[in-house]
């Protein structure tokens, strides 16, 4: 199986968005009811408008018995890697309405300064029906959670709300003034959202260790039902040093 990263789906200028591309591995990857989430792990920037191949090799698991690992390949280089997973345990720390959430995208702090721009999530270089526009800002309540709006204009998708999922994650976890790539991120996806209708992404820090920084995030209905969540590691890194493997 193959897959292109179209460049409308970038995070940085050169290379796809975390939350998209392991939203798209993660379509691939059969799951269980003792596994219900799908985790990803990205190995290296994945390269735009490129042919990669999707490959799957059965595992086997003591616990859970056989299992599907699925890994996206540039040649013989491994991009991501993704297999099924347990459900998160961790509860969702409570709702939050879209008021509150429009609230908060006053305070994003990607509005003064983004370290990419482009993000076909969150980025400030990116207009209504070309990226998401996700502006999640911290909530006035003093929890450290952060929180924004996501009405989708087009029919969304596995990607689609994986890349919802993403980036709120990344600013919760502080990314402002300290560039950080996704390196995994584990989902489940209940339900889809509704073209046309406001939701709230809502997302807050889980911890972090060294360069490591972890964040939980959730796509809540307008009545806040839980749609889909998602927890992720984010690695800070040099942002001169974020660009697509070379073709060979």
């Amino acid at each position: 199986m193959e897959l292109s990263i179209p460049s409308r789906y970038c995070g940085p200028p050169e290379s796809g968005n975390g939350g998209w591309v392991s939203g798209a591995v993660a379509r691939a990857v059969p799951t269980t009811p003792g596994r219900p989430a799908v985790s990803v792990r990205l190995s290296s920037p994945p390269p735009l408008e490129r042919t990669l191949t999707l490959t799957s090799e059965i595992v086997r698991d003591p616990d859970h018995g056989p299992g599907v690992t699925v890994r996206l390949l540039d040649r013989e280089h491994v991009v991501a890697t993704a297999t099924a997973a347990p459900d998160l345990e961790d509860a969702v720390p409570g709702t939050v309405t879209v008021e509150q959430a429009r609230d908060a995208e006053d305070r994003y702090e990607g509005l003064a300064d983004h370290p990419f721009p482009t993000c076909f999530s969150c980025g400030t270089a990116r207009q209504p029906g070309d990226g998401l526009c996700l502006r999640p800002g911290p909530l006035a309540d003093g929890t450290g959670r952060y929180a924004t709006t996501w009405t989708p204009d087009e029919e969304a998708d596995v990607p689609l709300v994986w890349a919802a999922l993403d980036c709120p994650g990344g600013w919760s976890a502080g990314i402002a003034g300290r560039p950080m790539v996704l390196g995994t991120m584990t989902a489940r996806l209940h339900a889809l959202p509704e073209t046309g209708t406001p939701h709230v992404v809502l997302a807050w820090q889980r911890g972090s260790q060294g360069r490591r920084h972890l964040s939980g995030s959730a796509l809540l209905s307008p009545s806040g039902e839980v749609l889909a969540r998602a927890e992720a590691t984010w690695v800070a890194v040099d942002p001169t040093t974020i660009r697509p493997r070379e073709s060979r």
